[in-house]
């Protein structure tokens, strides 16, 4: 088995110890940093996204594998510099003013990095405010927003208005998650899309900025 099978493996299976050893081994041994990303990392992660999809694993293990698979990149990190990794693109995520719930939003993000985005997260209880100066200062392709409870999912049509009066709307796709959700509401309050999971969050932007 190659060292880069060993390292998907690893990834798949969560093993933060096995998959910061793997990484390390192959970065001693002159490996290209970037096949171990590919070849290992991001194959890794692409063993879990369909079997999430098909529900043979849960958000845990989804987790599991995400925190794997950023043990490798931290090491390998310090040699790549940004231009060595095309990105697809950034993205701007947080959970909506008056929400504190950020597992979904967490691994969204992970999901997404693992996907080749870049990510800007802003954490939980987000305000309008912080979206649009945000937005303004990273300039994202996407801003994904987040909400767990019925009684904060109005903040998203809020931020998506402030969006359009500073001129920014044009410019940038929004998606929306969270439980209560829906494709209606996505629609209602004038987002570009609704993903129901961590998976259709990162095909999502992937359609949208393609």
């Amino acid at each position: 088995m190659s060292d880069f099978i060993k390292l998907a493996e690893a990834v798949f299976r969560g093993d933060f110890g096995g998959a910061g050893q793997i990484t390390k081994e192959l970065i001693d041994n002159g490996t290209d940093p970037l096949a171990i990303i590919n070849q290992g990392l991001i194959a890794g992660m692409d063993i879990v996204a369909p079997k999430f999809k098909a529900g043979e694993m849960f958000v845990p293990e989804v987790m599991m594998a995400a925190r794997a698979m950023a043990v490798g990149m931290e090491l390998l990190k310090p040699l790549i510099n940004d231009v060595d990794i095309p990105s697809k693109g950034t993205v701007l995520i947080g959970t909506v003013a008056g929400d504190l719930h950020d597992i979904g939003k967490n691994l969204v993000a992970m999901i997404l990095e693992s996907g080749g985005f870049k990510v800007v997260d802003l954490g939980v209880d987000v305000s309008v405010e912080k979206f649009v100066e945000a937005a303004k200062q990273y300039n994202p392709q996407v801003i994904g927003m987040s909400a767990l409870l019925t009684t904060t999912m109005v903040a998203m049509k809020d931020t998506i208005d402030a969006l359009r009066e500073a001129g920014l709307r044009n410019n940038l796709k929004i998606i929306v998650g969270g439980a209560p959700l829906s494709q209606e509401f996505s629609d209602q309050i004038g987002a570009d899309g609704y993903a129901s999971d961590a998976m259709a969050a990162k095909e999502l932007c992937e359609k949208l900025v393609g």
